[in-house]
């Protein structure tokens, strides 16, 4: 069978093109930039909102998956529900035989928030299209590379786990593999106009699911600490460099909503119980999993406390510590009586710059800059002032856990590329 997958690029796509290859079809992936020959076919859900944007990619097509889907709002309307219902007409039009649409858990008309509604639109001009449909709807798709599932990992990850609320919130997470499986039973030889939840075969809160998911990674019990929803809220409107998305106002409410349902009609379609979420990491390394999950949030942690070094050290030279004291000590270190003042202005200012830097330009020049600065006046410090090595407060060893988070920072920091 020919099949054309729309989102091929995607998570769900791609895991799609994959399982359908196995299988024996023909697939031809749809995508927004083509760049893997003739089997990748261009399209942009954005713009193709046209019945005849879509009739000549249609040619000899059997069937139809569409597993488009986005979360930021101004794009919606079109990705979700004018695009797809130009597709399913077209698809008419051209005598496809089957179509697949992969909708949302909860989508309907009057759903709380516009991505439930926009693919209840077009699930529902599917369901009257006169074509072999099925309308799969998915709750939460566990898998290595899907976006939720690797914030939930992330998220999992932290010894300090806010919950929100009460952390009760209702979810039935799925193996990708589970859906990859439904779909194609949907291409086989049964009964189609079909509306399938798909979901895990219980459901979870979300302290729960997030308990599964460290054990995924191998991790102990956190420390739980519920935080009350309306300032939950308050945090998700305030202004971000990446507003929307995964952590949005609007995902908060389908959490509140609960997001679970009887997967009965699953089982009778794969023709077995749906298996747990966690089954999408059974053949995963644990130890490769918790590095990437906890990666996510340690180098903006040790960015964070890097630059409070830096900027708090800058703030105590210049305004809080005795200059009579600093000049002192600069003296001791050889530092002439008339330079000694620009020499701690001027080192302060370095260590304020330094600090900005660490929070809006990391790179890893700035990191070997640091590193060679600290290197430098330890080393001076150690020469002129070798008492420091055996003060109480460990002004000097404190330097070395100092180079060591600016060599991890080096590990994860990217070289930029060159133009």
């Amino acid at each position: 069978m020919r099949v054309l997958v729309c989102g091929a690029n995607g998570f769900i796509g791609s895991a799609l093109c994959a399982g359908l290859a196995h299988s024996g079809h023909h697939v031809l992936r749809g995508v927004r930039a083509p760049a893997r020959g003739p089997e990748e076919i261009a399209m942009d859900f954005t713009h193709d909102v046209s019945v005849q944007a879509w009739l000549p990619r249609l040619r000899e097509v059997d069937a139809v998956i569409n597993a488009v889907g986005a979360l930021p709002a101004a794009r919606m309307q079109a990705i979700h529900a004018d695009a797809p219902m130009a597709l399913f007409s077209a698809c008419a039009r051209s005598g496809v035989r089957r179509v697949v649409q992969i909708s949302a858990l909860g989508a309907a008309a009057h759903a709380p928030t516009a991505f439930l509604r926009t693919k209840h639109e077009a699930d529902r001009a599917l369901s009257a299209s006169g074509l072999e449909w099925f309308v799969l709807r998915p709750s939460l798709v566990a898998g290595r590379d899907g976006a939720s599932s690797r914030a939930f990992r992330v998220f999992a990850s932290l010894p300090v786990i806010l919950l929100p609320g009460s952390g009760r919130q209702a979810l039935q997470p799925v193996a990708l593999g589970d859906l990859v499986e439904a779909v194609l039973r949907c291409l086989s030889a049964i009964p189609a106009a079909r509306t399938v939840d798909v979901v895990g075969p219980v459901p979870l809160t979300l302290a729960q699911m997030l308990a599964h998911y460290r054990a995924v990674l191998s991790l102990g019990r956190p420390l739980w600490l519920p935080v009350p929803l309306p300032l939950v809220r308050a945090a998700l409107r305030l202004p971000r460099p990446s507003a929307g998305g995964l952590a949005s106002p609007d995902t908060l409410r389908m959490l509140e909503d609960g997001n679970t349902a009887a997967p009965d009609n699953l089982t009778a379609l794969l023709g077995r119980p749906p298996r747990p979420f966690t089954a999408a990491f059974e053949s995963a390394d644990a130890a490769a999993l918790r590095a990437e999950a906890v990666c996510a949030w340690a180098e903006p942690l040790l960015r964070i406390a890097l630059a409070t070094v830096w900027l708090v050290t800058a703030w105590v030279s210049l305004f809080v510590f005795p200059v009579w004291d600093s000049l002192r000590l600069l003296a001791r270190v050889g530092v002439p009586a008339w330079g000694a003042p620009s020499m701690l202005i001027g080192a302060s200012v370095l260590d304020a710059v330094f600090g900005v830097l660490t929070l809006l330009r990391p790179s890893r020049t700035l990191w070997w800059a640091q590193l060679a600065l600290i290197v430098f006046y330890s080393a001076v410090i150690a020469w002129r002032l070798p008492e420091m090595w055996a003060h109480p407060f460990g002004p000097l060893l404190k330097n070395v856990p100092i180079v060591v988070m600016l060599f991890v920072l080096l590990g994860l920091t990217p070289a930029r590329r060159r133009t």
